[in-house]
């Protein structure tokens, strides 16, 4: 009986042994899972913060609107941790924010004068800028307009009441516009009927709803509507000539993706895009 008893007490103490060592096994299983957990959210987090979106500002002239919203499209496609965010405007009036210090990261200008401005300040590096396309300066009608306008002499006729041009001072295509008019002697003739817009588009949209007779953009502006048509082709004699250059915000916070988009703009495919929307490619 005794043995017995003994041989119970021997087998319970082996059983509890077992269990024991179980437990502790589970334990460091669990910590093991524990540990495995914290290492995989932590490798979540990384994973997380490398496919961080940045965003890029690029202030660009008015008339470039449709051909980049395309790019941005295509590009945006290709480079998924890449936000392409836009200000258009008048070149002159977005030169003037990026020398008050409004963030962007590129400039896209439809005049040479000012970039100039922005490499003279040393807001841009003259290394990092050059000329991209070129454009022609048309006068438009609206499209069911059936005044006789083929020239900028034709201007002067009665029936013709309003004439739009961009701001001399802060938009190119006004500009080009205002000297077009300076060298055909009509400048001083016509003040009485001009209508000052902030930028091309504004132009635009005052011929294509009637509030302007006339209307001074450039060819490609004129080839994205249906509600005007060009009346006559600007003798390109009497204007400088349209140059768009692009370049690099020095105060950029992200220089390297702001230099991949400004090779991206130069290369073969986003040509492509700006000779189908009307823009000549600068040689």
């Amino acid at each position: 009986m005794k043995k017995i008893i003994k041989h119970s007490q021997a087998l319970f103490f082996v059983f509890s042994i077992v269990l024991l060592l179980s437990g502790c096994g589970t334990g460091q299983q669990s910590a093991s899972n524990a540990g495995s957990t914290v290492q995989t959210e932590s490798s979540g987090q990384a994973s997380s913060e490398t496919t961080q979106t940045v965003e890029l500002t690029v202030s660009a002239a008015a008339s470039l609107t449709d051909a980049l919203k395309e790019i941005q499209t295509l590009y945006e496609s290709t480079h998924k941790d890449i936000h392409l965010n836009f200000n258009f405007g008048g070149s002159g009036a977005l030169e003037k924010q990026i020398e008050q210090g409004a963030p962007s990261d590129l400039f896209l200008s439809a005049s040479n004068k000012n970039m100039k401005s922005l490499v003279d300040q040393q807001l841009i590096d003259s290394n990092k800028q050059q000329t991209w396309l070129t454009n022609e300066l048309v006068a438009v009608i609206p499209a069911d307009g059936t005044m006789n306008i083929a020239s900028v002499t034709d201007l002067t006729k009665k029936e013709v009441k309003k004439v739009a041009i961009g701001i001399p001072e802060s938009v190119p295509a006004g500009n080009y516009a205002q000297e077009a008019l300076t060298n055909a002697k009509l400048w001083d003739t016509l003040q009485s009927k001009l209508v000052q817009a902030k930028d091309v588009r504004q132009v635009l949209q005052y011929v294509e709803t009637g509030n302007a007779d006339v209307g001074f953009v450039y060819k490609t502006d004129a080839l994205t509507t249906q509600k005007a048509k060009i009346a006559f082709k600007v003798d390109p004699k009497t204007y400088s000539p349209v140059k768009y250059p692009i370049g690099i915000v020095k105060a950029s916070k992200h220089i390297q993706e702001a230099e991949d988009f400004y090779a991206y703009l130069q290369s073969q495919e986003s040509l492509n895009i700006m000779a189908k929307y009307g823009f000549t490619i600068s040689k």
